[in-house]
């Protein structure tokens, strides 16, 4: 059985079009998120969405919106997450940053 450990997985909800300098935010962060030394981080994009605007962003054809809306996580231990998050906040104006704590098993 594999050693079960605690962990952070941080999430951040924002939107497509967000940016930082002349790249979309989600790539950024992820491109920081490598150079920071966390383990790993995934980009969803999501089908359908809204946030505290209340404006629906869908990618149903007749709706087509040009901000859907994009979640990026990441699993890691309590230091790197929480090392990370004065880095996350300066970049992050538009959207949520979640840090719940999970168990990895694998």
């Amino acid at each position: 059985m594999p050693e079960q450990k605690p962990a952070l997985l941080l999430r951040i909800y924002t939107g497509e079009k967000e940016q930082w300098g002349h790249q979309a935010l989600y790539h950024a962060l992820v491109l920081k998120f490598r150079e920071l030394g966390l383990a790993g981080a995934t980009v969803y994009r999501g089908v359908e969405g809204y946030g505290p605007e209340n404006r629906l962003r869908t990618s149903r054809v007749l709706d087509l919106s040009v901000d859907l809306p994009v979640v990026i996580e990441v699993v890691d231990c309590e230091e790197k997450i929480r090392g990370a998050l004065p880095v996350i906040r300066k970049m992050v104006k538009k959207g949520l940053i979640t840090i719940s704590v999970v168990e990895v098993v694998k």
